[in-house]
């Protein structure tokens, strides 16, 4: 009998059959603690390593499966994983291919809120700093939640008894499921563009982790954070916290006390501007009182009763700015006189008339000013000005000076 030979390919080929053949390797559930892990930066697939005291193994993840996790493991979390065995025939090493994980002692759903909200909180998404106040009169309440909770009817009941003169401007979205968080991050931005409210309250009735869940997503929490305006989040009842929450400008335990939070109550409101009107009146009152007083006593003064005292010395004092104010102004005119003259002759002495009459002529062509004989030539008629009237001329002969 002879024994077949085998490639390398064909035994770890071989191998792989026999394990996959195997029912109870095709699905088991294995709990172990995860080491060298490593998120491939190009496939997305997890690979890691499950061990336990005394042994190890290696697993793989692929991203099909990994994007349905709700977490993201870390090395030294302890994990039930759920997947089949088989061979990775390259290396001939058997290894896990993991299609669920869960972490060991804690929900998944956990896991993943404190990991985002460590990162989150590291990044200074929830930082004091970031808050911003609420307005004290908001003219429009933006309202993001389900259009058939609870929720909604209670913040308008709300709104419409504390603060009537608001407008409340409601956007319907999914609350829960897949959905969700989209719709709620896109609510949010779609407020911030148009500018369509003062304040916004998003929220919902209260539930369990997974009902909540949309407002643990991170879409959610940074849409909230980078709201230009103010945000309250008020989702579930007291006891429950969402990332939303804290993200949010504030935190509201439910929805109805939200709504308290967006408007003042006009009635105290009423009663503040009552309070403040009083004692304006009473102020206004005590002034106007004070000065009656002041008056009377004024009234009573030498000064005032005495008219020939109290205008007598403002009476010099006119006469005397009166007389100075006539010297001043006497002065100022004839210094404008002297002027006047002394520039009128000046003006004469430069007129052209005044040239003419010393015999002098101006002599023109055309209405224009005759200063150069190359402008005139043997013909031309020209009009020449003298004091007393005007010729009219022929040229015969044009003579250049030398």
């Amino acid at each position: 009998m002879s024994i077949p030979l085998l490639t390398v390919t064909q035994l770890n080929t071989y191998v792989k059959s026999i394990i996959e053949g195997d029912p109870n390797l095709g699905n088991v559930f294995v709990v172990g603690e995860i080491s060298n892990f490593t998120n491939h930066y190009r496939t997305g697939h997890y690979y890691m390593t499950l061990k336990d005291e005394g042994a190890a193994v290696k697993a793989v993840m692929f991203k099909t499966s990994n994007a349905r996790l709700r977490f993201t493991p870390e090395n030294g979390m302890s994990v039930v994983a759920r997947g089949r065995v088989s061979v990775f025939e390259r290396d001939g090493q058997y290894q896990l291919y993991i299609d669920d994980m869960q972490p060991d002692g804690i929900g998944a759903l956990s896991l993943a809120f404190e990991q985002l909200k460590s990162r989150l909180a590291e990044e200074g998404l929830f930082d004091a700093a970031r808050k911003k106040e609420l307005p004290p009169y908001p003219g429009r309440i933006g309202v993001i939640t389900s259009p058939t909770g609870a929720a909604v009817r209670d913040i308008i009941t709300v709104l419409g008894r504390r603060f009537p003169l608001a407008e409340v401007v409601f956007c319907p979205v999914q609350v829960q499921g897949p959905a969700a968080a989209g719709q709620i991050a896109a609510a949010v931005g779609r407020f911030n563009r148009g500018r369509l409210a003062d304040v916004i309250i998003v929220g919902r009735g209260g539930g369990s982790l997974e009902e909540l869940w949309a407002f643990n997503e991170e879409i959610v929490a940074r849409a909230v954070a980078a709201s230009e305006i103010p945000v309250i989040s008020a989702v579930g009842h007291e006891t429950d916290y969402t990332i939303c929450d804290f993200a949010a400008d504030l935190r509201a335990p439910t929805p109805s006390a939200a709504a308290e939070l967006a408007a003042p109550d006009w009635r105290e409101q009423a009663a503040y501007l009552s309070g403040i009107r009083f004692v304006l009146e009473k102020a206004l009152s005590d002034m106007i009182t004070g000065g009656k007083t002041r008056l009377r006593l004024l009234s009573s003064s030498a000064g005032l009763t005495s008219h020939a005292v109290l205008f007598g010395n403002y009476r010099q004092m006119l006469d005397k700015y009166m007389d100075r104010l006539v010297r001043q102004a006497d002065g100022c005119i004839a210094q404008g006189r002297s002027r006047l003259v002394l520039y009128g002759g000046k003006l004469d002495a430069l007129s052209p008339l005044k040239v003419l009459s010393r015999g002098y002529a101006i002599a023109s062509m055309d209405g224009a000013v005759v200063g150069s004989v190359e402008h005139i030539s043997a013909g031309d008629r020209l009009a020449v000005r003298v004091s007393d009237g005007t010729l009219k001329c022929a040229v015969d002969e044009v003579e250049r000076n030398v």
